[in-house]
């Protein structure tokens, strides 16, 4: 019975380890946010989820591990050393951050969040399409509620690759 088990574990192992991909060469590395637009569904309406020059950066390790950290340019500076509740909130509410591991298969990557800025991300799998244009990657998300406003939407993160 010990046998059929360990055997049966093995295969397992085998057939996940052929249905991922194995990450692109030039996915590895570190990326700057160039864009992060939101197309609001159903109107089409497109905005800068965090105005026109968010800030942010998304490392992917030849590890299998990932990190991104996105912030609203501009954010508000608290008005003294103590944070107000209503300062907490503005800041939290400019901020999407996580970590996990990832994967790939096809055009698709998915972030298995094991840490993240808001608690509720923590333990979900963040699906993002995506596609090369030279030094530049975009990451769409599939229509879903935004994490900011919660509007339905689909969101496209433009990111260029640092040397």
């Amino acid at each position: 019975m010990r046998a059929f088990i360990i055997a049966a574990g093995l295969v397992l192992l085998t057939v996940a380890a052929v249905s991922a991909d194995p990450a692109p060469a030039q996915l590895i590395g570190t990326w700057r946010l160039v864009s992060n637009t939101i197309e609001e569904i159903p109107s089409g309406a497109r905005t800068d989820l965090f105005g026109p020059n968010p800030i942010g950066y998304i490392m992917y390790g030849a590890d299998g591990r990932m990190m991104i950290l996105q912030v609203r340019s501009q954010r508000p500076l608290p008005a003294g050393a103590a944070v107000t509740g209503a300062e907490a909130e503005a800041l939290f509410r400019s901020l999407i951050a996580y970590g996990g591991t990832y994967s790939i298969a096809g055009d698709v990557i998915t972030h298995h969040v094991d840490i993240s800025w808001n608690q509720s991300w923590t333990g979900t799998e963040q699906v993002r399409h995506f596609r090369f244009d030279g030094n530049r990657v975009e990451l769409a998300t599939d229509p879903s509620p935004d994490p900011i406003h919660g509007k339905m939407s689909v969101r496209r993160l433009v990111w260029e690759k640092i040397p």
